[in-house]
């Protein structure tokens, strides 16, 4: 897996330059909007007619973009947390217009947000009928309670470790149920 300082919803812009080592966001109370916000429409990509970005985010084709959401620091002092995956037209200057939510992740309790934990394991969405071809997208971070502590790390990316949880923690990856015995 790639991670690409452009494509990366948390942490400090890509502007920041190569010794930028925060790639996280720490959402804290309330609904807070991602630092960086993605724009596949910029300057050096051809637009439409009315400003939207003419990107193709590859929706549908295999492998798919995805999005990356991790728990990089435990969080405590809260007592929940979820995503929501939101996109936006230009505002005709350039500009994000109002976002819309194209897809939320379920609410995680503060056990559940954990070092590791992953909160988002989805392919880059298509934007929901109806809802115009967006230039611009970012993440949403709803917390209730107020997290004293917690970090995390998100981007778009193509290639993820995608492998079945073991245990209750969704921390934990593993391929075969305990008791499984593999000969070779």
């Amino acid at each position: 897996m790639i991670l690409d300082a452009f494509q990366l919803f948390t942490g400090i812009t890509p502007a920041a330059g190569i010794g930028n080592t925060d790639n996280t966001d720490s959402p804290t109370t309330g609904s807070q909007a991602s630092t960086n916000v993605l724009d596949y429409g910029g300057p050096a990509i051809p637009v439409l007619a009315n400003l939207q970005g003419a990107r193709d985010m590859g929706i549908g084709d295999d492998p798919a973009l995805k999005v990356l959401c991790v728990v990089t620091v435990a969080f405590t002092g809260g007592t929940s947390m979820s995503v929501a995956f939101q996109g936006a037209p230009d505002n005709g200057s350039g500009a994000a217009g109002t976002f819309t939510t194209w897809w939320i992740s379920p609410v995680y309790t503060e056990a559940q947000l954990v070092v590791g934990a992953r909160l988002m394991d989805i392919d880059f969405p298509r934007p929901p009928q109806g809802i115009a071809i967006p230039r611009f997208v970012r993440l949403l971070w709803a917390t209730v309670g107020t997290h004293s502590t917690g970090k995390v790390e998100a981007g778009i990316v193509l290639d993820r470790v995608d492998q079945m949880y073991q245990g209750t923690s969704n921390a934990v990856l593993g391929a075969y149920p305990a008791g499984i015995t593999v000969s070779n």
